[in-house]
C-alpha cells in the first residue's frame, strides 16, 4: 500500500532545499543588511508576489488534497497548511511554470528514462496532467480525487508513482515526480518563496535556518543548537500573504 511519511520525505529532501535553494526558483535575488547581523520579524515579502496566481479552484482542490497526502497533518502542519499549494501556483504563474530553462521548441520526441525530463513547460503538464487524472477518477470512482477517501487518494497517487495510470497526453510518472519535488521545495524551503508559514518545518526538524554565521557552535558535537529559524531575507517570522479566495 502507497504510503507518505515525514521521515521519507525527510530523507529525501536535499539539503539544498532546507536552506532556501529550490531547483523550482530561477530568478537569482538578492540580500543586504548590516553587520552585525541583527534579525528582524515581519518582512514584507521579497521574492514572493501573491497576486501571481496560475490555478483554478478545482485544481487547487486537487493539489491540497494531493500534498496532504504526501505530508499530513499530525503534531505539525500539513503541506497545505504550511503554504505549499500557493507555492506551487505562484511558481507555476512564473519562468518555472513557463519552463524558462527548458527546451520546448519541436520536434517533440518520447525520450528515455536516462534523458530526464521531457514534458515540456511544467505548467502545461500541471494542468494537463490534473485534467486527466480526475477525469479517470470520475469514471472511476463518481467522485474528485479531493472527494475520495485517503486510502482511495493513496492507491490514485501510486498508480501515478508507477505508471499504472494511463494518462492521455500528460505523463503520469513526470507529474508525480515533479508533485512530490514541488511540495518539498513548498514544505522545507525558505518562506520567502510563499511556503513554510513561519518556518514551522523548520523548527519541526530544527533547523536554524539560513543563518551566516554559525562559528559559536563548531564545537557543539552532539548537542542540540536551540536557536530561532533565520529565513535567507534575514527575518525570524515570515508568512507571505497569498490569496485563497
Amino acid at each position: 500500500m502507497f504510503r507518505f511519511s515525514r521521515r521519507r520525505l525527510l530523507l529525501g529532501a536535499s539539503a539544498g532545499i532546507l536552506a532556501g535553494v529550490s531547483p523550482a526558483l530561477l530568478s537569482s535575488r538578492e540580500y543586504s543588511g548590516e553587520m552585525p547581523y541583527r534579525p528582524a520579524p515581519f518582512p514584507s515579502p521579497r521574492g514572493y508576489d501573491p497576486t501571481l496566481r496560475f490555478l483554478t479552484e478545482e485544481e487547487r482542490a486537487f493539489l491540497t488534497a494531493a500534498v496532504d497526502r504526501f505530508i499530513p497533518a499530525d503534531e505539525w502542519p500539513s503541506a497545505s497548511e504550511l503554504g505549499v499549494v500557493n507555492f506551487i501556483d505562484h511558481q507555476l504563474a512564473g519562468p518555472f511554470g513557463r519552463g524558462a530553462i527548458y527546451y520546448t521548441k519541436p520536434p517533440f520526441l518520447k525520450g528515455s528514462e536516462q534523458q530526464g525530463y521531457q514534458s515540456g513547460e511544467p505548467a502545461r503538464l500541471y494542468r494537463t496532467a490534473i485534467a486527466e487524472i480526475e477525469q479517470r477518477v470520475v469514471d472511476s470512482h463518481g467522485a474528485h480525487f479531493a472527494e475520495l477517501e485517503p486510502d482511495q487518494q493513496d492507491d490514485i497517487l501510486r498508480q501515478l508513482e508507477e505508471g499504472e495510470m494511463e494518462l492521455g497526453e500528460a505523463s503520469a510518472t513526470d507529474f508525480f515526480t515533479m508533485l512530490l519535488q514541488n511540495t518539498k521545495e513548498g514544505y522545507f524551503g525558505d518562506p520567502v518563496h510563499g511556503g513554510n508559514r513561519n518556518m514551522e518545518s523548520w523548527r519541526m526538524i530544527g533547523f536554524p535556518g539560513a543563518r551566516y554565521d554559525y562559528r559559536p557552535y563548531v564545537d557543539w558535537y552532539n548537542r542540540r543548537v536551540e536557536l530561532e529559524p533565520v529565513s535567507v531575507a534575514g527575518f525570524t517570522r515570515f508568512t507571505p500573504e497569498s490569496r485563497e479566495d
